[in-house]
């Protein structure tokens, strides 16, 4: 893994919002935090951070991202903002093999996330085959077809428990273009092959994402 200022702590909580836990999410002690100045920028700065000890320390970063076009706000369907917030990251999938310790699936052309808010699997993963699929298939994201940028992806858990339709759906990091996102976090491949090898569900990710 390439580090930048290993042992850097967080001399201030400020730097971090609390993102306090659920209930039913533990404390998280992983946080990728996104940050885009001002808030309608499409890049941004993104870093890695491992709590130990109730400290903060830096653990990868920082990366330059690039999220969405309309910069990072209040997501959804009719809008390209990236959602601000904290949010689990549970779960990846690509296209190609990752060394990773999230539940990690392998997505072909029969693979999809539902964006048709009038479907009961809005906001999830859902495999069929193109052609008899039970939504709009032209309001669903063929994951097998995205090419590289979903070489490797991890689900950013936005609007996911529970959905609300409309709200905003497949949201990612993943990896980048060179171009703005439709509300999405995308960085090089590089950056993201290491974050999958270092994020551990043991450890409750989540991403931070502000403006």
């Amino acid at each position: 893994m390439r580090r930048r200022s290993l042992g850097v702590t967080l001399a201030a909580a400020a730097l971090l919002t609390s993102g306090a836990a659920s209930p039913e999410q533990p404390e998280p002690e992983q946080r990728i935090t996104v940050r885009a100045d001002p808030a309608d920028a499409t890049t941004a700065v993104l870093t890695a951070w491992q709590r130990t000890g109730g400290e903060w320390t830096k653990a990868y970063g920082p990366v330059r991202a690039h999220v969405g076009k309309n910069g990072v706000g209040q997501a959804s369907e009719s809008t390209s903002h990236t959602p601000a917030g904290v949010w689990p990251l549970t779960e990846a999938f690509g296209t190609a093999p990752a060394q990773t310790r999230l539940p990690y699936r392998e997505v072909t052309t029969s693979d999809w996330w539902v964006s048709d808010v009038a479907s009961p699997h809005y906001n999830t993963h859902f495999s069929c085959t193109p052609g008899t699929c039970p939504f709009d298939e032209a309001a669903g994201e063929n994951l097998g077809k995205a090419g590289a940028v979903y070489a490797n992806a991890v689900v950013i858990d936005y609007n996911r428990a529970p959905v609300v339709p409309g709200a905003g759906s497949a949201f990612f990091l993943h990896v980048t273009d060179g171009k703005p996102t439709a509300g999405c976090v995308a960085i090089p491949g590089a950056d993201l092959t290491e974050l999958l090898r270092w994020l551990d569900p043991a450890r409750h990710p989540v991403i931070e994402i502000s403006g």
